[in-house]
């Protein structure tokens, strides 16, 4: 096969369809899925860069990834794909500076979100319900997680079905089975509230932006919660309620 191409959004499809013709399935998250969904990324206040790629796969593919990305011209970081593997893989296109990360099973950072269940739903990303949750689930948001969350809210509604829609019902189920990703998710929503004036909205554009955060909220709090949920809940902040992952980078 050939090596890596420099767009990084066809070099993405390339990958995805060479996975696909071995039965494996990888399907994007991270920016440049955001992207691929939203046309708002190009927004004036929403456009960055896509340095790496990122992708999910069900664990069972787990074993057969390697390989692949070896025939597509990349180079394991064997080190941590050895302690790491069954978790989660990197590899690097060195032609291009850009390092892919592969999270296998789930997804894996401040919390943890189960993302293989519903891969079969798009064809090229996860869900948008699941990308949407693994930008809302980061404890401490930077910039560029801030603009995509922005261009997903303004391009999609939010509802109960995942036809480039939002889907409320998914993130309040998985929010109501976990209090800790209930609690970031929460402070996030009211961050990103927060934050939209500062950014070169129109009032049409501002005014969507706080509705689709409201009624993401109301879904949220609207699903019913568990002992377990409500016992954790009791704690509080007394006990730290999340994970924060070290960056990894070649």
């Amino acid at each position: 096969m050939t090596n890596p191409t420099p767009n990084i959004e066809q070099e993405a499809r390339r990958i995805i369809d060479a996975a696909a013709s071995r039965d494996i399935v990888l399907r994007l998250l991270g920016g440049l899925a955001v992207r691929l969904h939203s046309p708002s990324a190009d927004h004036r206040s929403l456009n960055r860069t896509y340095p790496d790629i990122d992708f999910a796969t069900p664990r069972a593919h787990g074993q057969r990834v390697e390989r692949l990305f070896s025939d597509l011209g990349y180079r394991a970081d064997k080190t941590f794909n050895t302690l790491n593997g069954a978790e989660r893989m990197i590899f690097y296109d060195q032609a291009n500076e850009r390092q892919i990360d592969i999270f296998v099973g789930n997804f894996a950072m401040c919390h943890r979100l189960p993302i293989a269940e519903r891969m079969s739903l798009d064809p090229l990303t996860l869900p948008l319900a699941e990308l949407f949750l693994t930008k809302l689930q980061i404890v401490e948001l930077n910039e560029k997680d801030v603009r995509d969350l922005f261009a997903l809210l303004l391009d999609h509604p939010i509802g109960s079905g995942d036809t480039e829609t939002t889907n409320a019902k998914r993130i309040g189920r998985l929010c109501a089975r976990d209090w800790g990703l209930y609690k970031t998710v929460s402070l996030n929503i009211e961050r990103l509230r927060q934050l939209a004036p500062a950014y070169q909205f129109t009032p049409a554009e501002r005014v969507l932006l706080l509705e689709r955060l409201t009624a993401l909220r109301s879904a949220i709090d609207r699903e019913p919660k568990g002992l377990r949920w409500r016992l954790r809940a009791s704690l509080g902040e007394r006990v730290r309620w999340y994970d924060l992952p070290e960056e990894v980078r070649r």
